[in-house]
């Protein structure tokens, strides 16, 4: 039975709404958790967590048992087939999470929701939101169960529903960007791979771009530029694939393919993450480049800050406009991930022998920097944007929360 009435109304139950659930849920919050697909997709996509997303998750009570259930992994290497051409290691960072934990999407949901049911929480699947009113005081969504109608009323609204989002449609919120002109191939393989499983590895190469992580399950997974291949990649595309830009001195073999994929990817960044009592979190507020494996991790790094802003602000302690310091957090942290991603997959798909060769020269000498080998695996563990999930203080008696790139979105 749904309420007719709540604080948020969470629309989406991947892996960023549930862990918002989660941290409401905590906070003794009244939500609702929604998604209109009847169950999960069980697919693993997103791969990675890193280090900065542990520590973030931990105020969930969910990173040690992700860290249980994954693979953690302290080197990733940049190669030109089978030249290295940049190696990091993730060991010494300034976390407890120093590495890579490779995790597929479907266990960090399955974690997440896990956690959510033990606390007492509930995710609503097949209800899907069509339509939004807005007032002074409340928004009254219309959700649709099967054949039926039902309202509810929110206090507040999160978009929680990725790319295609009817909630920042309702909110009426641009999403700026464009579509890569290359489709991406995601596979989960077994394989004999000659690199072993202790590295997660990025070929560039004239082919295009490859990327080969293994997995906790023992399988890999493959990540490539293509414009060949069908929706279901065969074992066959995705041979050819790591013959044409992996190793050449040692031939991967596949054995067969779990899972795959075809995708089209979007450069977008949502024009504000707020317009009055709706809010937009995770892939609904930003999409990009799968390079680097940071869509997932930057979305529940929004869940964990908009959760902590939320419940300050029901209980009364921050005032209703300190939410604007949820987007003056966040979006600047999506815009370096945005930038990140998108350098990453310009480089690996230059076609210019001349930019190549370059490219090559400049990562073969970062490589003998430590410094700057530190900063990129810095960026890559999230670490570096660490000072955009922390909340500045709890103002006391009259001073209230100022945030300078902060806007009010007054409701419709």
């Amino acid at each position: 039975m749904l309420p007719s009435t709540t604080e948020i109304l969470i629309v989406g139950a991947g892996p960023t709404g549930t862990a918002l659930a989660i941290q409401l849920q905590k906070a003794g919050i009244s939500h609702l958790l929604i998604d209109k697909l009847p169950q999960g997709q069980n697919t693993s996509r997103a791969a990675v967590v890193h280090a900065h997303t542990l520590d973030m998750l931990a105020e969930l009570g969910v990173s040690e048992t992700l860290v249980d259930r994954g693979l953690k992994l302290s080197k990733f290497a940049i190669r030109d087939r089978d030249r290295p051409l940049l190696q990091l290691s993730f060991d010494g960072l300034p976390s407890p999470h120093s590495y890579l934990l490779m995790v597929t999407q479907d266990v960090t949901e399955a974690v997440l929701t896990d956690r959510l049911t033990a606390l007492g929480g509930h995710v609503h699947r097949g209800v899907a939101a069509t339509a939004f009113k807005t007032d002074a005081e409340r928004v009254r969504a219309t959700l649709c169960v099967g054949e039926q109608e039902h309202i509810v009323e929110a206090r507040y609204i999160i978009g929680a529903d990725g790319m295609h989002s009817v909630v920042r449609e309702a909110a009426d919120i641009g999403f700026d960007g464009k579509t890569y002109a290359e489709s991406f191939v995601l596979a989960d393989v077994h394989m004999d791979w000659p690199l072993g499983a202790e590295e997660v590895s990025m070929f560039f190469s004239p082919a295009g771009l490859v990327v080969v992580a293994p997995l906790p399950s023992g399988a890999f997974r493959i990540v490539a530029t293509c414009e060949i291949v069908s929706d279901q990649p065969s074992l066959a595309d995705i041979q050819t694939l790591i013959d044409e830009r992996g190793p050449s001195e040692a031939r991967a073999m596949i054995k067969d393919v779990v899972w795959g994929s075809r995708f089209r990817i979007h450069h977008r960044l949502a024009q504000t993450y707020r317009n009055g009592p709706m809010l937009l979190m995770g892939d609904a507020a930003h999409v990009h480049s799968p390079a680097g494996g940071q869509g997932m991790n930057t979305g529940l790094v929004d869940a964990v800050v908009l959760g902590q802003l939320l419940t300050d602000v029901l209980r009364g302690v921050r005032p209703e406009s300190a939410l604007d310091t949820y987007e003056a957090l966040r979006r600047p942290a999506a815009e370096k991930v945005l930038a990140m991603a998108g350098n990453l997959t310009h480089f690996a798909t230059m076609t210019s022998r001349p930019k190549r060769a370059l490219r090559n020269a400049m990562l073969s000498v970062l490589n003998l920097l430590p410094p700057g080998k530190r900063r990129i695996a810095m960026n890559f563990t999230g670490l570096t944007r660490a000072d955009h999930a922390k909340l500045p203080p709890v103002a006391t008696g009259s001073d209230l929360p100022f945030v300078p790139q902060s806007r009010v979105y007054p409701a419709e």
